[in-house]
């Protein structure tokens, strides 16, 4: 009993964390550009994260690994934090918080997708009724509601907010394939990643030290999102003896997010966000009951 309450505090805590992030995302932005910002976090990142290892015993580790590990974490990193973040913070930088933070809560549906042609698996009707739905969700947020015109307010910001969905999936399917413990090879491939995203600032951004604020917001997201969370949540399915059960406290997040956004961001929250964003979780629900059945 002790365990699974132990699980739950856990899990409750990395949900809190990710509904933070759409308004920390928002508000960094305001002091930084994407590449700045994911610069600064994923440095601070590599600091909580390299000192955990040595706290725990297991920096050593990383110097021990086989070639091929050394390899994935290059792929690994490449994809997530560099494409991943990079996309996803221009995505935040060109839309409303409301309307980024929903899209991106798809990627669970990419992920899907992607598993038919990549990992062979077989995805039914009603899976495919259920994505239909959640994506339905995504038209109406991005149209504001406005279906009859069909007017995306920033295509190119719901195109990339798309796009990180699939750079996340790309590598969350990748990263079944790695065997190694999931803290050290984080570390790993966030260190491999920041050489690529400290040239991709020195070329196309301006290399300099933030303000208070915008160190603050990319301390933030480095620690908590990039860091506390991905620990919690480890921590949270060692403890549990229900994966599922636990899983389903991520529905909790988007909502959350929302209120956050409204009272730090100042947005004022539109009808068709609230719509689009139910029909989004109702679609990933019916999706996950479908595919247990």
């Amino acid at each position: 009993m002790a365990d699974r309450r132990q699980a739950y505090l856990y899990a409750l805590g990395a949900v809190l964390i990710w509904s933070t992030m759409a308004a920390a995302f928002k508000l960094s932005l305001r002091h930084l550009d994407p590449l700045q910002l994911l610069f600064f976090s994923v440095l601070v990142a590599l600091v909580f994260l390299g000192t955990l290892l040595g706290y725990q015993g297991k920096i050593g580790q990383v110097f021990r690994c086989r070639r091929r590990d050394y390899a994935m974490s290059l792929l690994l990193g490449l994809l997530n934090p560099f494409l991943y973040y990079l996309v996803l913070l221009k995505a935040y930088e060109l839309l409303p918080a409301q309307q980024a933070q929903p899209i991106n809560y798809t990627w669970a549906i990419t992920l899907t997708l992607l598993s038919i042609p990549l990992l062979k698996q077989k995805i039914r009707c009603g899976e495919f009724a259920a994505m239909l739905v959640s994506y339905c969700g995504v038209v109406v947020i991005a149209t504001e509601g406005e279906l009859l015109h069909l007017q995306i307010v920033s295509p190119l910001g719901v195109g990339l907010a798309l796009a990180s969905t699939l750079a996340w999936s790309f590598y969350w399917i990748f990263n079944t394939l790695d065997q190694r413990d999931p803290l050290v090879a984080l570390f790993m491939n966030f260190a491999a990643a920041f050489p690529f995203i400290g040239a991709a600032l020195y070329l196309f951004s301006d290399m300099i030290w933030p303000s208070p604020a915008g160190f603050a917001g990319a301390a933030y997201i480095g620690l908590m999102e990039m860091g506390a969370s991905f620990v919690l949540w480890l921590l949270a399915l060692k403890k549990t003896d229900n994966a599922a059960r636990l899983g389903s406290l991520i529905f909790l997040s988007p909502f959350l997010s929302l209120v956050l956004i409204a009272l730090l961001v100042g947005e004022r929250i539109l009808p068709s966000t609230g719509v689009g964003l139910v029909l989004i979780v109702a679609g990933l629900v019916l999706q996950k009951k479908v595919a247990r059945t």
